[in-house]
């Protein structure tokens, strides 16, 4: 049986995620920016929650955790290499490891570039994968401490997912995003009118997240690096990938 996702807004532009097992009862919440909202929606589905799966040890990502380990008994999952900078982990989890909710299997992917040890969950049978700051809609984190060439090696591994697979990434930076993709990709009819909706559903008060990474594969600049179009409108026909997404996200840095 397939996960059930649910988004859950915090802070100004941060989501969590709710990922439950209908078989067994079991509920990860992914990341927790902030707990109200996240305890509001387990409230209103009547979820319990038994994982939390962080990603990361950027505030933003983990500072509502006391808050909500106090309401719920959850394991604390996350990633080995980074358990100093994390909350307590009751569950401590390396690259190519899995995780079970419910009946369904996830696997740890090491994602590391906007933080080293950012990790990022892919549950294959739901065909959802939670990468938080790695992949975003249309964008990706900055590259606080990896380097260029080790972004791009992670945004690899996400691209080499199913494309029918459901994106659940940490803000809502579509639009400021699809602003930017379109100086590097300007001739690409998919990103033109995904922009447009993404403005539509914005001054609707509706969010962009998740997405498809179908939909990043067709228009997300920074997956983009080897197309032919991407790298003419860059000056930088035939360079090397990684040297590409360098150049992109310095633009996008000074955007």
């Amino acid at each position: 049986m397939t996960l059930q996702i649910e988004t859950v807004p915090c802070l100004s532009d941060n989501y969590a995620f709710l990922a439950h097992d209908p078989e067994s009862g079991e509920t990860a919440v992914v990341d927790v920016p902030e707990a109200a909202p996240i305890l509001k929606a387990l409230a209103d589905k009547g979820w319990n929650a038994t994982h939390v799966l962080i990603t990361h040890h950027h505030a933003d990502h983990v500072q509502g955790l006391d808050e909500l380990l106090a309401k719920h008994d959850a394991k604390v999952v996350g990633h080995a290499a980074d358990a100093s900078r994390l909350p307590k982990l009751d569950i401590a989890l390396q690259d190519g490891d899995t995780i079970n909710i419910g009946s369904d299997t996830g696997t740890v992917m090491d994602v590391s570039g906007h933080t080293i040890g950012h990790i990022a969950f892919h549950f294959p049978d739901s065909k959802v994968a939670f990468t938080a700051d790695s992949l975003m809609a249309l964008g990706c984190g900055r590259v606080f401490e990896g380097t260029m060439p080790q972004m791009w090696d992670s945004l690899s591994k996400l691209a080499a997912l199913p494309p029918d697979t459901t994106i659940c990434s940490g803000h809502e930076y579509t639009a400021a995003n699809g602003r930017f993709a379109v100086t590097i990709d300007p001739d690409n009819p998919a990103l033109i009118s995904r922009v447009k909706a993404v403005e539509a559903a914005r001054d609707q008060g509706k969010p962009t997240v998740p997405s498809t990474l179908s939909e990043e594969l067709a228009t997300n600049p920074f997956l983009r690096a080897t197309d032919p179009a991407v790298q003419a409108n860059l000056g930088m026909t035939g360079a090397d990938a990684a040297d590409v997404f360098a150049e992109i996200r310095t633009r996008k840095d000074n955007f």
